[in-house]
């Protein structure tokens, strides 16, 4: 699943992940994020961290207090390489991150990291 509130991101992301024959669910920001990802079943999280309603810090708790995603990637897609934000993604329960702009290449090379 992927979360941000950019279209031409989300657009990216599920060209990038679908060349690496992943299944893409998109959401438009954490709130709807959070909501889908109850009613279905992801293998991973992609998520920005500025986003409307839910940010990503909050969408990342969120999703690690519900039991069936306590374990599973999460990966923070940010303008921001600040450290103080990698931190406090880290501490929410990030597994990783990729800063925006990134090639296919690089986001399919972190993505398969995690199911080799």
């Amino acid at each position: 699943m992927t979360a941000d509130d950019s279209a031409s991101i989300r657009q990216m992301l599920a060209f990038c992940l679908k060349k690496g024959n992943y299944q893409v669910t998109g959401a438009l920001d954490g709130q709807e994020a959070y909501e889908k990802i109850q009613t279905i079943s992801v293998d991973m999280l992609i998520t920005d961290i500025d986003m409307p309603r839910m940010n990503g810090i909050q969408l990342i708790q969120n999703v690690r207090s519900l039991p069936q995603y306590r374990r599973i990637p999460i990966l923070i897609l940010t303008t921001q390489s600040d450290s103080t934000i990698k931190i406090k993604a880290k501490s929410a329960g990030a597994s990783g991150w990729i800063v925006k702009p990134f090639t296919p290449a690089q986001l399919l090379k972190l993505v398969e990291k995690f199911f080799d």
